[in-house]
């Protein structure tokens, strides 16, 4: 969190890594099924949130516009990705645990 603002979490990285794939904001919400102004805001909300931008972006010319995912950026997804295998290993033990006191879908205990 920032303020009132999230910051950061797992919608905002899937963001950022298809934005980096796709080289576009467009390509990035096409690619997540998002509208292109959703991605936008998202991506303005990020860029306010740190110390430096996180897609940098360029218009027109012959080819089109485009989005560049920064080296910040780059960075900060490194580390969540890291700070998630970290908390999926901790919980590791009490999911199985229940999981095991789920029903199955013929209702029966797994």
């Amino acid at each position: 969190m920032a303020d009132d603002t999230i910051a950061f979490g797992p919608g905002k990285a899937e963001l950022l890594q298809a934005i980096a794939h796709s080289g576009s904001i467009s390509g990035g919400a096409r690619e997540m099924e998002m509208s292109y102004r959703r991605a936008w805001l998202l991506v303005e909300q990020m860029n306010r949130c740190f110390h430096g931008p996180l897609v940098l972006t360029s218009t027109g010319g012959s080819k089109g516009g485009g989005a560049q995912v920064t080296d910040l950026a780059q960075d900060i997804l490194q580390r969540y990705r890291a700070m998630q295998l970290k908390a999926d290993a901790a919980i590791q033990d009490d999911m199985q645990y229940l999981q095991g006191l789920m029903r199955n879908r013929n209702g029966r205990q797994q």
